[in-house]
């Protein structure tokens, strides 16, 4: 398990490959909460991503926005900012992108 402010990862091998569980936590922001770790201006790991709960808005590098939702398979490139929308934690399960995030 991977900690950092008002989030964790949680990581599970399967066949050589690392899957994540994200718990976000309401206020968490990628660049301000894991940017300090990951040492870039925008999230360069590419996601194929599951939303089990919660909602998160994604700002891409070009401003185009939009808001994952339970339910929704999201596959975001290089080059974003996450955070999560509402009162309730995010839940997210994550085939791509999970293997070195917020890791220092």
């Amino acid at each position: 398990m991977r900690e950092f402010d008002k989030g964790r990862l949680e990581l599970l091998k399967v066949d050589g490959r690392d899957i994540g569980r994200l718990v976000l936590q309401p206020g968490w922001r990628w660049s301000e909460h894991v940017k300090p770790i990951a040492g870039t201006d925008l999230c360069e790991a590419p996601h194929f991503q599951y939303h089990v709960s919660g909602t998160v808005r994604v700002r891409m590098a070009d401003g185009t926005e939009f808001d994952a939702t339970p339910g929704q398979v999201t596959n975001l490139p290089s080059g974003h900012d996450a955070w999560v929308v509402g009162d309730e934690p995010a839940v997210i399960v994550d085939w791509w992108g999970a293997t070195d995030y917020a890791r220092g």
